[in-house]
């Protein structure tokens, strides 16, 4: 016959201060969870439209193929951003392409000079002097800045301090268009 001991009891049933202490560790391991979660999809959770390139008080998502009147940002664009606001759409990106990019927009003829000091006034920001133009998100124009146009697309592009005939390599530039 075997014989029961209160002690015995005490010790197969969890008390108060177990369960307190497994509810804690369970409570820990969701929170670490979920808050890895959260940084790892944070720029799709607090993006406007889940997207990353857009920038906050964006008022509609674009595909993710920008293409201003139907011509695609360079294939090399990078730091891309966006805001859509009273119909009208500003895209900010960075590239190497800058000057192919005009000539596909039709915003500037083959062979025909990049700057032309002829076309008064073309630049407004001075040298250095950094600019977010229409709202957008991240890294600034940076002046002197070059504007390209034909009524249904605008182009500003970094113009070089060193050489002012000439882009930086990579460009920063700011299309603004009518979708």
């Amino acid at each position: 016959m075997t014989t029961y001991h209160e002690d015995e009891a005490d010790t197969e049933r969890p008390t108060p201060r177990r369960r307190s202490v497994r509810l804690a560790i369970v409570a820990l391991v969701v929170a670490v969870l979920v808050g890895g979660l959260v940084w790892l999809f944070q720029d799709a959770l607090f993006s406007p439209f889940g997207d990353a390139r857009a920038c906050e008080g964006s008022e509609a998502a674009l595909p993710a193929t920008i293409a201003p009147a139907g011509v695609p940002l360079p294939a090399d664009a990078s730091e891309v951003h966006y805001t859509v606001r009273k119909g009208r759409t500003h895209v900010s990106f960075l590239s190497k392409e800058i000057p192919e990019y005009l000539v596909r927009a039709g915003l500037l003829t083959p062979g025909e000079p990049l700057i032309d000091e002829r076309d008064d006034p073309k630049y407004a920001l001075g040298e250095g002097e950094p600019e977010l133009p229409h709202g957008l998100c991240g890294s600034p124009l940076y002046g002197p800045v070059w504007f390209y146009g034909n009524g249904s697309v605008e182009v500003e592009v970094e113009r070089s301090p060193v050489t002012p005939d000439r882009f930086p390599n990579p460009a920063r530039a700011v299309v603004t268009y009518t979708p």
